[in-house]
């Protein structure tokens, strides 16, 4: 039965205020751990097993995307047969839990506790999948994909505003961020609980969470062909653009000798654009999606392009405008997907998408910082190779569906 648009409304708030409060509880660290870790600060965190600060640093930063990572993996599909309420609140609760654990880690600098906290606290964080999910299954119409469109503009602006919470905050105290990203969640959890109805569980035969995530993680959708194929596609895509994400900072500093502040202007004028557009990237359009999505990945190749091969100005403008095709591409191949693989589960499908981007994060982390060591622009031209070739495999499966079509017909 198609819900009430008021209770529509409240759904896709939720879902929106949810996404944002998770990923500025992710982002929050970020300007945090690096001046923590940087030097003698004496604090009891840089001094673990006498390992070099750097490397502490680094694998601190490396655990929650990896908790990411998982939680991406699992939660979508665990949600299809426990109900998207109950796991929503259960994750938001859980992340809160987090956030107070890293805060009292950092009390008691302990830098066990610290990972362990900010690995769960990625874990629980991974519930997107959980909002695409029930934005996909219970708004339908071409508010779908405007729902979904918003979605991934909270998201986006959560990115700017976990830094500048930790920025605006951390003077005070260093534990003062945490505490009020666990505050907000839980507010979000209460405005969730409030607003989504109560499901009722599906059949499973008595089956155990562990088990459903298991042997319904997202990565069993890959026996399906076409699933395969938009996974190597949308894999191909988010190694570029992560590529571009993680190393445009230091492309700044290489060849503009940008400083943190400037930095984070660059990125604020990035995320404004990415979160405006997503306003109205859910809009319909007569072209077939993946040809679509095609020309939206070959618009941001250009523009990751644009900063490997170009001057300052040239990638100072190709940085803010890749918000506008990225918010685009997300829209198009998320509704796509949402309307083609329904039948085997929303919150797996979606969590299919979240896990191959997390998975691409780290790949090119690593792929990253080896080529950086030669020249960053080696870095930022190879994700635009990836985004190409994504945005070309798109054309060509459009194109084949097309021609198979007429041949069916």
């Amino acid at each position: 039965m198609q819900a009430s648009p008021t209770r529509t409304s409240l759904l896709i708030a939720s879902a929106c205020l949810l996404g944002l409060l998770s990923t500025t509880g992710a982002s929050l660290p970020y300007p945090i751990l690096a001046p923590l870790f940087a030097g003698d600060t004496g604090n009891g965190l840089v001094s673990f097993l006498g390992l070099p600060p750097k490397l502490l640093l680094g694998i601190a930063l490396m655990v929650n995307p990896l908790g990411l990572l998982i939680g991406s993996a699992v939660l979508g599909a665990v949600s299809d047969r426990f109900g998207r309420r109950r796991m929503l609140l259960a994750t938001a609760i859980g992340a809160a839990a987090g956030h107070a654990l890293t805060a009292a880690a950092l009390v008691a600098e302990s830098y066990p506790l610290f990972l362990l906290a900010r690995f769960a606290t990625g874990l629980l964080e991974g519930n997107g999948a959980i909002m695409r999910g029930m934005l996909a299954e219970k708004v339908s119409g071409g508010l779908r994909n405007h729902a979904l469109s918003w979605q991934n503009g909270a998201f986006h602006l959560g990115w700017l505003f976990g830094p500048l919470l930790a920025g605006l905050t951390v003077g005070v105290s260093l534990v003062l961020p945490f505490a009020i990203a666990a505050g907000a969640l839980m507010l979000g959890a209460l405005l969730a609980a409030l607003s989504l109805e109560r499901e009722a569980v599906a059949p499973g035969h008595g089956a155990r969470w562990w088990t459903v995530a298991r042997e319904r993680h997202a990565f069993t959708l890959l026996r399906h062909a076409p699933l395969k194929r938009l996974f190597q596609v949308h894999f191909a895509y988010a190694c570029g653009v992560a590529a571009f994400y993680e190393f445009f900072p230091l492309w700044l500093v290489d060849v503009g000798r940008y400083d943190v502040p400037q930095i984070a202007f660059v990125n604020m004028g990035m995320c404004a654009l990415m979160t405006f557009a997503a306003l109205f990237a859910g809009r319909a359009s007569a072209r077939e999606p993946r040809r679509r999505a095609g020309a939206q990945a070959g618009a941001a190749a250009l523009a990751i392009l644009a900063v490997g091969f170009g001057s300052l100005e040239v990638g100072l403008a190709a940085i803010v405008l890749f918000g506008l095709p990225h918010a685009f591409y997300n829209a198009t191949i998320q509704g796509w997907a949402a309307d083609r693989f329904a039948e085997h589960g929303q919150g797996a499908v979606m969590g299919l998408l979240s896990t191959t981007f997390c998975l691409a994060n780290i790949v090119m982390a690593l792929a990253g910082g080896i080529l950086a060591l030669f020249d960053t622009r080696i870095v930022l031209i190879v994700g635009g190779i990836f985004a190409v070739g994504a945005a070309l495999a798109l054309r060509r499966w459009s194109a084949h569906s097309a021609v198979r079509a007429v041949e069916a017909a």
